[in-house]
C-alpha cells in the first residue's frame, strides 16, 4: 500500500492524514501507542466505497505537538475541536466515525457535541464510562500501570533512550494487547519505533495520559456517571482476548447508547480492526452501507 499523505491546518496545529478513494468519508481515529498505519489493513478495501481519512492525532505521528502543557493542549476536547477542524477543512458537513483506544474517547464526545456530523459510529474495544472503576479491580490493575508510566516527567528519556529501549517498549503493547503476540510484523514493529523516535513523538502520545488523568482518577473513585445516551446509531466489536480493555465491560453499553449492536470478536485482542482485516472491513461497510 502507497497511500497518498497529505496535511492541512487545523484548531491551529499541522494535521497529517491519509486519504484513499471516494465517495461518503470515513474518519479512521488510532489509539496509544498508534498513529495512521494501525488503518493500513483497511484502507484500501474501505476506499472501494468511501473517502477515507486516517489521520495522525496530536501528538502523533507526523502531526504537530503544540509546545504547551499537556492538560492546556493534548485534553480530550483539543482531540475534539481537532476532528471538528479537520471535517470543516475538507469540507464534509457528515462522516462516519471508526476508531478505538484514544480515538473511540473522541468519538465518543464528539457525538455528544455535534450529533448532526455523524451518521454512524463503529467502534474495536471501546474504552467509554460505563467501565468505571473496574480498571482499578484486583484482576486487572497489573495491567494500567503504564497509564502512570507515561506521565512521569523522565517516561520520553527513559524509553527514546535508544532504539531497542524504544522497540521493547512499543513492542511490548503491540506484542501483549494483541490475540496473537506476532500479530505485528517485524516491518511492522520497526515502522513503529522509526515513528516514536522522532522528536516529540513518545511525548506527544504521553500527553495524552497526563491530560486525561484527572478525569480517569474521577471515573475510578465514583465509578461510572450517569450521562445522557448517545442516539447516533452505533455498532461495537470487541476482541475477546483484549487483555487492557475486557470485552465482558461492554455489558453497560445501553446505558450510554441507543442505538447499538454489540458482538465480541473471537481469537482478537486490542487492535481487533488490525489482528482480523477481513471481518473488520466487512463489518464496516455493511454497517455505514445500511445508514445510507
Amino acid at each position: 500500500m502507497d497511500p497518498t499523505h497529505e496535511f492541512a491546518t487545523v484548531n491551529g496545529i499541522r494535521m497529517r492524514y491519509v486519504r484513499e478513494g471516494s465517495g461518503f468519508p470515513l474518519v479512521l481515529l488510532h489509539g496509544w501507542p498508534e498513529f495512521w498505519r494501525t488503518w493500513r489493513k483497511n484502507i484500501p478495501a474501505l476506499a472501494d466505497s468511501h473517502t477515507v481519512i486516517a489521520p495522525d492525532l496530536r501528538g502523533f505521528g507526523e502531526t504537530e505537538k503544540p509546545d504547551r502543557p499537556a492538560r492546556e493542549g493534548y485534553r480530550l476536547e483539543d482531540h475534539v475541536e481537532d476532528l471538528k477542524s479537520l471535517l470543516d477543512t475538507l469540507g464534509f458537513d457528515e462522516a462516519g466515525l471508526v476508531g478505538h483506544d484514544i480515538g473511540a474517547y473522541v468519538m465518543q464526545s464528539f457525538a455528544r457535541e455535534h450529533p448532526e456530523r455523524v451518521r454512524g459510529l463503529f467502534f474495536f474495544d471501546c474504552p467509554y464510562p460505563g467501565i468505571g472503576d473496574r480498571w482499578l479491580r484486583a484482576d486487572h490493575i497489573d495491567e494500567i500501570w503504564y497509564q502512570s508510566f507515561n506521565q512521569q516527567p523522565w517516561a520520553a528519556d527513559l524509553v527514546g533512550a535508544n532504539r531497542e529501549t524504544c522497540r521493547m517498549y512499543i513492542g511490548h503493547f503491540l506484542r501483549h494487547w494483541a490475540g496473537d503476540p506476532g500479530a505485528f510484523s517485524e516491518e511492522d514493529i520497526e515502522a513503529w519505533v522509526d515513528t516514536f523516535l522522532k522528536p516529540g513523538n513518545l511525548q506527544g502520545g504521553f500527553n495524552w495520559y497526563i491530560a486525561a488523568d484527572e478525569r480517569r482518577k474521577r471515573l475510578m473513585r465514583e465509578g461510572a456517571p450517569s450521562m445522557e445516551r448517545i442516539e447516533v446509531p452505533t455498532r461495537v466489536r470487541w476482541g475477546s482476548l483484549d487483555p487492557i480493555l475486557d470485552s465482558t465491560w461492554g455489558d453497560r453499553l445501553d446505558e450510554y447508547f441507543s442505538n447499538y449492536a454489540f458482538e465480541p470478536i473471537e481469537d482478537a485482542g486490542h487492535f481487533a480492526h488490525y489482528e482480523k482485516p477481513d471481518l473488520a472491513n466487512e463489518e464496516i461497510a455493511a454497517f455505514f452501507a445500511a445508514l445510507d
